[in-house]
């Protein structure tokens, strides 16, 4: 055995749902095959945990920040800033960061959020060709993963940032009444409209099309804030560590609490991602660090697509290819804790995310300091038996408090 505590959070993006007519009215998790998380639920705690505080926008961004153990009221300032940090971009006082998807919506109908899960390779492309052709002074643009990309306003000319909308939230509808809004709006429709005129016209785009995969059309701006400020964990509770995520997002929530990120060959942020690879990467770590935080964004990517298949594949394969393999790993370690949950629901009939209390279970090979949470176990792992527990933690924040000191 090695000593040393361990602290693993396991998180399946958008896991929650609904309940679903095709499933006999149960929701993907509680149909879905998973042994290993009700094993969990079965040695640990189960409940449920809100993770997006009343009036804030269910955003990954929020909802991960929870999860991370910050509360998102005082710790949030936009989602770009966050991915911005991940990708290395300094960010100064004046500047802001928004996030530049690479979309398809042709006709006015956002067609597709992800351009057709476009290649890394192909969105690069556009993105220096978005660079070469637009001049608004402080404005530029990085290329990120598949469809998510940074642009940078240095020096921002105006009092506020302009009202924006997440295009996963409006997946086959009209885009005209969510274009961003407010104070410096028509700048970013601007580029918006001339980035359709880029990517139609540019011979460079063209001949990346006959290589890769992807349907592009324009970039979407939206997430826009300012550098975060936060104490790092290492400051808070004495703890280091890694996050493993194809999602820069996860990667820049990690950095800003001092955490260094594991870049994962594979990790796609898909239904094809390496699994695996997450997995023994997590254990790996462990071997030098107190945490990880590993981070799966299928089943999240499967609720915007609004298919129950993927979904329900990508949450098997969370709970085998992950959950299984890293449960069985720890058996090396003598004294961990480890969290599994989602950061909020993604609906199969909204296609977008809901602020809905998620399910988590935790297993803590210490026990419990209170002594209100034992018996606190569940059966299996879904959204009606951690109800059934009455175990409820109504801010989300504290679920890292509870896996380092056993109590709330």
């Amino acid at each position: 055995m090695k000593s040393g505590r361990k602290y693993i959070i396991l998180l399946g993006d958008g896991m929650a749902d609904y309940p679903i007519p095709e499933l006999g009215n149960r929701t993907p998790l509680e149909a879905a095959n998973t042994p290993n998380m009700d094993a969990v639920c079965a040695r640990g705690i189960l409940g449920l945990a809100k993770t997006v505080p009343d009036g804030m926008a269910p955003g990954s961004d929020t909802a991960n920040l929870s999860v991370f153990g910050y509360d998102p009221r005082e710790s949030y300032s936009g989602r770009a800033p966050l991915e911005a940090l991940s990708m290395g971009i300094d960010l100064g006082p004046a500047d802001i960061a928004l996030r530049c998807n690479i979309v398809n919506a042709a006709g006015g109908v956002m067609n597709s959020f992800t351009a057709g899960h476009i290649q890394s390779e192909f969105s690069k492309v556009i993105i220096d060709e978005m660079n070469r052709n637009i001049s608004i002074p402080g404005v530029e643009f990085h290329a990120g993963v598949s469809y998510r990309n940074i642009m940078i306003w240095r020096d921002y000319p105006y009092r506020e940032i302009s009202r924006t909308t997440p295009p996963h939230d409006i997946q086959d509808r009209n885009t005209g009444p969510h274009l961003p809004q407010g104070e410096g709006s028509g700048d970013l429709v601007g580029v918006m409209e001339r980035s359709r005129e880029i990517i139609s016209g540019s011979a460079a785009v063209r001949e990346a099309a006959k290589k890769f995969r992807g349907n592009p059309e324009s970039v979407w701006l939206w997430g826009g804030g300012t550098r975060p400020r936060m104490a790092t964990l290492k400051q808070r509770f004495g703890i280091s560590g890694h996050t493993i995520s194809a999602v820069d997002l996860i990667h820049g929530i990690g950095k800003a609490a001092g955490l260094e990120p594991i870049t994962v060959p594979g990790a796609t942020g898909y239904i094809d991602t390496n699994y695996e690879g997450k997995a023994d990467s997590l254990l790996a770590a462990l071997e030098t660090s107190d945490f990880v935080y590993l981070h799966v964004e299928s089943p999240d990517e499967s609720g915007h697509e609004g298919s129950l298949e993927h979904k329900m594949k990508a949450i098997e394969d969370f709970d085998s290819r992950v959950v299984g393999r890293v449960v069985r790993g720890l058996d090396k370690f003598e004294d961990y804790a480890l969290l599994v949950m989602p950061d909020h629901p993604t609906p199969i009939s909204l296609r977008t995310h809901s602020s809905e209390p998620v399910p988590f279970c935790m297993l803590r090979t210490r026990g419990w300091e209170d002594d209100s949470l034992k018996g606190r176990s569940g059966r299996s792992y879904s959204e009606k038996d951690g109800r059934a527990t009455g175990l409820y933690v109504p801010e989300g924040h504290r679920l890292l408090e509870l896996m380092i000191n056993g109590k709330l």
